[in-house]
């Protein structure tokens, strides 16, 4: 079979790219190793543990936030097997929707371990290790990413005691305690999930801080909370070993700036110290592709590799490592291959953290702003005197805002509290238009709403705020 495009795997950027690429006249394939398509994301990321991480806060919500609402209920019981088939459920309903969207699409989906050959050439082993060859005139890599573990430090992972986070959503039993190394996303994330469920946790990590990266104000803020919450931090910790102890793991570490190891014991120890690039097996080093000194395939502005007629998207490549970045390249890069315009704005790709509360951000920090030299402003609202949060006892939190100083046009927004994760497009859109603080400080917002606290940030931050 000869192909206008070939994806090598079907995460949200490969399917994505393979369903615009066909929308747009294409004849594609894709190639997907796993039984079911939507790669790590839907499988084991993204969508099952957003289904664990909001059963868990109902289930924590039940047993402790109900009675301020004048609801008077019995303490809930935990039924952790229910919990896991909605998690499951979720999973199948997501990955069927890909499956039907390659069928309505008339997408070609091939099922096996994908092999660069040459260019325009593609090898495909089946799970019974029968192998076909397909053509195309491009190639898409498409294989996201896999986890990193703790550089230096030989783990055994055995999703059961020592686990990944693909374990971190498929435990049998709620630890008494897990120590979580790695205090990013993925480790707050699943870390609050079993936290809320009953677990002691712990977090070591390696930073003086925790979502390294992210606005310094709102990973201070954020991590009184999670304290709040119950959770322990261990920061500026140099993770040396973690093994099985006599009942479950124990991790060793030590002070970054030097001093005496601590060891810590805990039934199960999740490693979320991050993700690298997956391209084992796919051929790139016989077929010429060269990659970058962190592992990643090597593109241009146009996502073209330097071998012709083989381009890569997503996790594999440069950038933030986030489904929605991913499948923004793919629609880029399919409207390229259809002799279109494709672009992504990298400045303005939103990320959050669906704990509880969420964290949303997008654009930039303070600190990448004093880095740059850049004169800005910064507007702030707390959801304390927010009418519609004091309503839903969602008071914690606030938002942020940072606009240039001379032009007013914004350059980043930061939102810590309940719904974040919805709040922060608004922000997203008018950056994408280039607006100001101004315009989104006069432009209308319903009362009573969570959304109001943005536009005081914004009246913040071109003049003053209304309510504050």
């Amino acid at each position: 079979m000869s192909y206008d495009v070939i994806i090598i795997g079907t995460g949200p950027g490969g399917y994505v790219c393979a369903v615009k690429a066909a929308q747009l006249g294409l004849k594609v394939a894709v190639v997907e190793k796993r039984a079911t398509y939507g790669g790590t994301c839907l499988n084991v990321g993204c969508i099952p543990s957003k289904a664990l991480l909001h059963a868990s806060e109902m289930f924590h919500q039940a047993g402790h936030g109900m009675s301020a609402l004048g609801i008077d209920i019995p303490a809930p019981t935990l039924n952790l097997g229910n919990m896991m088939a909605h998690k499951d459920a979720t999973v199948k309903a997501n990955v069927d929707g890909v499956a039907f969207l390659f069928k309505k699409n008339k997408i070609d989906a091939i099922k096996g371990n994908g092999k660069i050959v040459s260019a325009g050439k593609v090898s495909v082993t089946a799970e019974d290790g029968t192998v076909q060859e397909i053509e195309g005139k491009n190639i898409v890599i498409a294989t996201g990413s896999e986890v990193a573990g703790i550089p230096g430090v030989q783990v055994e992972i055995d999703e059961k005691t020592i686990i990944s986070s693909t374990g971190g959503i498929a435990l049998e039993k709620v630890p008494e305690t897990l120590i979580v190394v790695g205090g990013g996303v993925i480790g707050l994330e699943l870390g609050s999930v079993w936290s809320r469920l009953g677990a002691k946790v712990t977090v070591v990590e390696y930073l003086d801080t925790i979502l390294g990266g992210m606005d310094g104000e709102v990973s201070k803020q954020f991590q009184r909370m999670l304290a709040k919450q119950g959770i322990d931090f261990n920061l500026s910790a140099k993770v040396t070993g973690v093994e099985k102890g006599d009942k479950g793991a124990k991790v060793t570490f030590e002070p970054v700036k030097g001093g005496d190891k601590v060891t810590l014991d805990a039934e199960v120890v999740l490693i979320a110290t991050g993700r690298k690039p997956f391209t084992a097996g796919l051929g790139l080093e016989e077929a010429g592709v060269a990659l970058d000194n962190r592992g990643r395939v090597e593109i241009d502005g146009h996502f073209k590799t330097n071998v012709a007629g083989i381009y890569a998207i997503g996790d594999v490549v440069k950038g933030p490592m986030l489904a929605h970045k991913a499948e923004d390249e793919g629609v880029a890069l399919a409207e390229i291959l259809a002799g279109q315009h494709g672009h992504v704005n990298y400045e303005v790709i939103p990320s959050v953290v669906y704990t509880q509360p969420e964290i949303a951000s997008v654009g930039k920090t303070e600190e990448e702003l004093k880095a740059a030299g850049v004169a800005y402003k910064v507007g702030k609202f707390p959801f304390t005197a927010n009418g519609r949060a004091r309503a839903m006892l969602a008071t914690d939190g606030f938002v942020k805002i940072l606009a240039d100083k001379e032009t007013d046009r914004v350059l980043g927004g930061h939102i810590v509290g309940f719904g974040a994760g919805e709040m922060i497009h608004e922000i997203a859109v008018l950056m994408e238009f280039g607006g100001s603080s101004e315009d989104l400080g006069r432009s209308c917002h319903a009362h009573p709403t969570m959304s109001e606290a943005v536009k005081e940030a914004a009246l913040a931050t071109f003049f003053k705020p209304i309510h504050m």
